[in-house]
Order: structure tokens, then sequence, then C-alpha cells
């Protein structure tokens, strides 16, 4: 069973923990690591996005950020970017590979399979700047990848959420930090 650190309103840990399955059942605040992947584009930008799993607990089947995973009980974000980025995508980064771009918030509440699934996280963003190389994919969490223009992923989750369940106050943190909307 997995277990996260409970977060105060600021985002830092209380010293209180709770199991995966109560923080979404109850909207518990926690910790998670969001990690891009980029490289320059035809016309500006192109981000690696992930498709997760059909059997994702939220959101099966759509387009994600890169990589992107809970920070456990007693871990630290960075640790754990590097941690999700090699489990789902098989990419050996060094903390030296991420550059921090900052924070953003996630809360919904939604059905999945059934079920309410209650968000309530606070993402730390990193940039992967170190070598992809061959991907080698955990099929449990992704289906597959593939490189989109950042723009256009920007511009269509502005109207669409068919195709890509990426957080859009996350891709505006990459954004910023890549000089594309200044602060």
């Amino acid at each position: 069973m997995e277990y996260f650190d409970v977060v105060d309103e600021a985002g830092q840990p209380t010293g209180a923990i709770v199991s995966r399955e109560e923080a979404h059942r109850r909207g518990v605040p926690h910790r998670t690591a969001h990690v891009w992947i980029v490289r320059p584009g035809a016309r500006g930008y192109e981000i690696l996005l992930q498709k997760r799993s059909e059997e994702k607990d939220s959101f099966p089947g759509l387009y994600d950020t890169s990589s992107a995973g809970h920070v456990p009980a007693g871990d630290e974000p960075l640790r754990s970017a590097l941690r999700e980025l090699y489990e789902e995508l098989g990419i050996e980064g060094s903390p030296g590979d991420l550059r921090f771009a900052g924070t953003f918030r996630i809360r919904y509440e939604k059905v999945f399979h059934g079920r309410l699934f209650w968000d309530n996280e606070f993402a730390n963003v990193y940039v992967y700047t170190g070598p992809v190389g061959e991907l080698k994919l955990q099929e449990s969490e992704v289906s597959g990848v593939r490189w989109f223009d950042l723009d256009e992923v920007w511009e269509e989750i502005r109207t669409d959420r068919s195709r890509f369940c990426v957080p859009g106050p996350g891709l505006a943190v990459l954004r910023r930090y890549l000089g594309l909307d200044p602060d």
C-alpha cells in the first residue's frame, strides 16, 4: 500500500501520512512530481507525452505529462521525479538532468470506472535536460508515447479534452520556464 505525506495549504508536509486510497477518496492534500521532456521542434518546442494505460484509476487512455507520480511519505519531489522517469519511461536520469520549473495545484472530483476520484495535489514541476535514448515503457502505467507540438497542445486543452488530460496549470509552468509566457 502506498502512503503519502499530508501537506498543508503551502504544500509542506504536516507530519501526518495518508494512504493513496484515502487521499483520493477524501481529497486529502499530498505532493506529486511532474517531469516534462522537451525538444526543439519545427515551429518552436515539442513535448513528449505519455498515453495513460486503460487500467489507470484516473484519465485512462488519454495523453498526459511526460512522466509524473506521487511523492511517497518521507521522500522528496526531486527523487520521486527521477524514480518516475525511470519506472515509466526507462530513462536513468541524475539530479543534474532535472531543472525545477515551479509548482502548481491540482484539485478536482471526477468519476472514473464508476467511482469518485478526488484529487488534491501540490505538483512539483521539473524539465528533463538529459538524453532520452530508447524508451522502455512501464506497460501497467503507459500504453505509448508521442511527440506533440507544445503550442498545439496548449491551444487544444483550452477547448477540447478528448485526447489530453495534461494539466493546464502544469503546462503553463513549463511555458513560463521556456520563456513563452512571461510572468
